[in-house]
């Protein structure tokens, strides 16, 4: 795996391209480094941050749970978490609860027992569509534990 350190002004325009995808506010971080999984994928460090690149898209890291408190969030039944873990996505009747969010957010999913953080995804539907729907996909399931990003990880030293 290839990694190389972004210059400050490389490592500025990331953050502030996250910022407003994700929707909420990065603290300030100097130095990032990218780690490149293959052409279209990569992971972006820095101090107490690590953040998914793929194609044009950024996702959390599910390590981070600090900065995955920030964003919106569904909980799943225990039926749901083994699918979800291998990669499944979120379909409506194992959702119990959740909070706001539009289309095409980022949301965390998480399990209702332990509050645990086991996937990111990308929302299909916003939030006030949920009450008037009883199946379907909701979530679409981007990031999990074990997947190759997860894998691919281990491999950097922090």
């Amino acid at each position: 795996m290839k990694s190389h350190p972004l210059s400050k002004s490389e490592s500025s325009e990331i953050l502030e391209i996250i910022s407003s995808q994700w929707k909420i506010e990065l603290p300030k971080i100097k130095t990032l480094v990218k780690y490149e999984i293959d052409d279209e994928t990569s992971i972006i460090t820095g101090d107490k941050f690590m953040a998914i690149k793929n194609g044009e898209t950024y996702l959390p890291f599910l390590s981070e749970t600090t900065l995955l408190e920030k964003f919106p969030k569904i909980t799943v039944d225990a039926g749901a978490i083994r699918f979800v873990c291998n990669g499944a996505n979120v379909m409506r009747p194992g959702i119990k609860k959740y909070t706001d969010f539009q289309k095409d957010q980022v949301i965390c999913i998480v399990e209702e027992a332990h509050n645990k953080f086991l996937a990111i995804g990308k929302s299909l539907i916003p939030s006030d569509e949920m009450p008037n729907i009883t199946k379907g996909e909701v979530i679409k399931n981007l990031h999990y534990v074990s997947d190759k990003y997860w894998e691919s990880a281990k491999m950097i030293k922090k």
